[in-house]
């Protein structure tokens, strides 16, 4: 359930519909402004919308002046324990404030926070965190982990309105994946305010990858969440980036440059498709468009499974096939297929897109196709058994008559169109 209510930080809008932001946290010295800069420029031009910089001390908040006039996208300051370092902050020109209103001193201190901001037009996001949540909900923290963080999401959206202020997001983390998908939910269900999504302490590039994937990718597709931020362990901010914008891109919430598609190679494959893919995805880093590229590892199914895509390679021992939008190109040498490949790209980039073949070369590679099909007429792939079962459908569809008539016969498969060796049934 996407959330009612909309903010706007630094241009960028959050929530009530608007499409789901990318943001990330520096890990320089935030005081290091030319470390800083630097590194939010990486995280920029890998595709984030909010930058998030950490603010524990003066000489930060200093470094915050000349960091938001010089940064290429929406600054948020990061506040722990100090209010007054918050106050600075918004003094000093951040476009939103991170606290936690459970480590910030008290309503007291929460309200001079928040009466700053409504003067300044500054939204905040309101942060909990599993590790420090109230000490009145500790207890039903060892009872109920998830039922406490979000009583004290709540808490702290009542304490805001009571403030007056509305101008907010809210976010609910958790080094826990189940427990940050149950909590993100119920939150989702009682509050119009735009949520923040993001598995805290994700861990290393890998591992911790994985976990926001399914952790935020299954928030992400109930349509809960409108920023997510990756949490890595990582210097390079910018990775958290390229693995939020793959998450997006998988769910189609948001496009940004090419979509790499691979097969994960099997006993048909007869060339070396790694280096070859390895190769491909560096090269389409260089491209903006939305481009999406098929790798496959067999020329039998190639086409078949890809046939959605853009462009695609698909190849054999010594030669392989480009192929456009499930139609063939031409074949080309096993050594020349990445080159071709991007050299048909970069025609139909020119072109705004359009695709345009050589009749000849396309007959050339239709042909070897169905000769490379013939040669593998054994084997069983997507597209033949899609053609037995449809059959097998019709089939049957023939032998149900509603007014009685005659039924057709059973279809029978034997052991050499089907084979059921290394499967889990028999045909005796």
């Amino acid at each position: 359930m996407a959330s009612e209510r909309q903010i706007n930080v630094g241009g960028v809008p959050i929530g009530g519909g608007a499409p789901v932001a990318v943001q990330t946290m520096t890990k320089t010295e935030t005081a290091n402004v030319e470390a800083t800069l630097a590194q939010i420029r990486k995280a920029a031009e890998a595709g984030a919308d909010l930058i998030r910089c950490a603010v524990p001390r003066d000489k930060d908040v200093e470094a915050l002046k000349t960091i938001v006039r010089e940064s290429p996208i929406p600054v948020i300051a990061d506040i722990h324990f100090n209010y007054t370092l918050a106050l600075k902050a918004i003094d000093a020109g951040a476009h939103c404030i991170r606290i936690n209103p459970g480590n910030i001193g008290g309503r007291d201190k929460v309200e001079q926070v928040a009466k700053r901001a409504n003067e300044a037009g500054v939204p905040m996001r309101i942060g909990v965190n599993s590790g420090s949540l109230p000490k009145h909900l500790h207890e039903l923290e060892r009872e109920d982990p998830v039922e406490a963080l979000v009583t004290a999401a709540v808490e702290f959206v009542e304490l805001m309105e009571e403030l007056d202020f509305t101008n907010f997001k809210v976010s609910i983390k958790s080094t826990n994946v189940p427990n940050t998908i149950a909590a993100n939910r119920k939150l989702a269900a009682r509050i119009p305010y735009p949520i923040h999504l993001g598995i805290t302490e994700a861990g290393t590039k890998w591992s911790g990858s994985l976990k926001s994937a399914v952790g935020l990718g299954t928030l992400l597709a109930d349509g809960i969440g409108d920023t997510i931020r990756i949490s890595l362990s990582t210097f390079h901010a910018e990775e958290e980036v390229k693995v939020a914008w793959e998450i997006l891109k998988a769910l189609q919430l948001r496009e940004r440059g090419p979509v790499l598609i691979a097969c994960p190679t099997c006993g048909r494959l007869q060339f070396d498709m790694d280096t070859v893919v390895a190769e491909i995805e560096q090269r389409l880093e260089a491209y903006e468009d939305p481009i999406e590229v098929a790798v496959l590892g067999c020329a039998v199914n190639g086409i078949g499974e890809a046939s959605h895509a853009d462009f695609g390679i698909t190849g054999a021992k010594n030669e392989g096939l480009i192929f456009a939008h499930g139609e063939p190109l031409r074949k080309v040498k096993q050594e020349e297929l990445v080159d071709a490949l991007f050299e048909e790209i970069d025609k139909s980039v020119k072109r705004g897109g359009q695709v345009v073949a050589d009749a000849r070369e396309q007959a050339e590679g239709a042909e070897w196709l169905r000769k490379i099909e013939a040669e593998n007429a054994g084997d069983l792939t997507p597209e033949k058994l899609a053609a037995m079962e449809a059959e097998a459908a019709r089939v049957a569809e023939d032998m149900t008559d509603p007014n009685g008539g005659k039924r057709g016969r059973r279809v029978q498969l034997d052991e050499e169109t089907s084979p059921t060796a290394g499967r889990r049934f028999t045909r005796a």
